[in-house]
């Protein structure tokens, strides 16, 4: 069985609806509404229909198809410039010190300070895996095929990029987090709050969220406990993030407190080690298993293959061959698996 990202179209639709029912809450970018969905589709399609370099507030949407039934099972998204039309706000956990001379004593106090300091860099998000196919490393495909994508159209994205991570969602559906710290200001619960903020926008935010630092100390037990931590079904998520150079620099999504990863983009593993070749053989039987990419924009096609480098190009296995519809002599990106 063979499985490829593509550009995603308007005929996708129904399938992310479907998949966005399943993800539990807390999914700012995949929301379960038709209208929202569609209209990121048809930002999707603008985006990969224009050409040029980066453009702030565009995004690309890629999905996981099944090449022998054309079945969606997955999706991915990738932001080519946070904070356009709204400020991107995150918390970053700051430390203010003090000292008495008359107790002789040094005071450290954590604090969640409301930032914008992330504002114009690419993101990759939005990434859902349909619970029937979490196995086989379609997960990884699903997340480093972005990578590829962004080598292949360098120009289109930041210097900086972010991945936010799910924070911790309680067995109801809410947010201990947001309990503890938003919640106490703006009189809805954490889903609705996070439905609202994937359909509007989160403006909401910059009207009602106060301004001021929140001490850590003063926050009840149960929100402290979940600062900075991922929901347990985005652990290798963190892990794979920080296999590819993201580092946890103290941001934190302002609704579950969950951790905003960074990276600077030419730093990122697949981004870095991957490479531009020439097909020279559709036969491969031996050499390394690779992620294989080809097509720019709308004809992107990713996928898992076996990779041989020889004669100044790339030997690479019939099956990769059909899932990314290319030939002997066309170009395609590949890096180690």
């Amino acid at each position: 069985m063979t499985f490829r990202i593509r550009a995603a179209t308007s005929q996708d639709l129904q399938p992310l609806y479907e998949m966005a029912k399943l993800t539990g809450g807390g999914f700012t970018n995949l929301p379960p509404d038709r209208r929202n969905l569609g209209a990121k589709l048809d930002r999707s399609a603008e985006a990969f229909a224009r050409q040029g370099n980066y453009e702030a507030g565009e995004i690309f949407v890629l999905v996981l198809e099944n090449v022998e039934t054309g079945e969606v099972r997955g999706t991915c998204q990738l932001f080519t410039g946070v904070g356009s039309k709204w400020p991107f706000y995150s918390y970053r956990m700051t430390t203010l010190t003090q000292h008495s001379k008359e107790l002789d004593r040094t005071f450290r106090a954590e604090m969640l300070t409301l930032t914008t300091d992330l504002e114009g860099s690419s993101e990759v998000g939005g990434l859902f895996l349909h619970p029937s196919e979490r196995a086989g490393g379609l997960g990884l495909l699903l997340a480093r095929s972005r990578y590829l994508f962004i080598a292949m159209h360098r120009a289109r994205f930041s210097d900086r990029l972010l991945a936010e991570l799910r924070g911790i969602i309680d067995e109801r559906g809410g947010s201990p987090f947001w309990d503890g710290v938003a919640g106490r200001f703006f009189g809805m619960s954490f889903q609705d709050a996070d439905y609202f903020n994937a359909i509007n926008g989160n403006q909401f935010i910059a009207d009602l969220m106060p301004k001021h630092p929140v001490y850590i100390a003063m926050l009840p037990e149960v929100a402290r406990s979940a600062i900075g931590l991922p929901h347990p079904s985005g652990r290798a998520a963190m892990r794979m993030l920080e296999g590819e150079n993201f580092h946890h620099e103290g941001y934190l999504d302002i609704f579950d407190g969950g951790p905003t990863m960074t990276a600077r983009t030419d730093r990122v593993r697949s981004i870095a080690l991957s490479r531009a070749a020439r097909v020279v053989s559709a036969e491969a039987v031996r050499g390394n298993k690779a992620l294989i990419a080809a097509g720019k924009l709308t004809d992107f096609r990713c996928c898992f293959g076996v990779a041989n480098e020889q004669d100044g190009g790339l030997a690479i296995d019939s099956a990769a061959v059909d899932a990314l519809g290319v030939s002997v002599g066309d170009e395609v990106w590949h890096v180690e698996r």
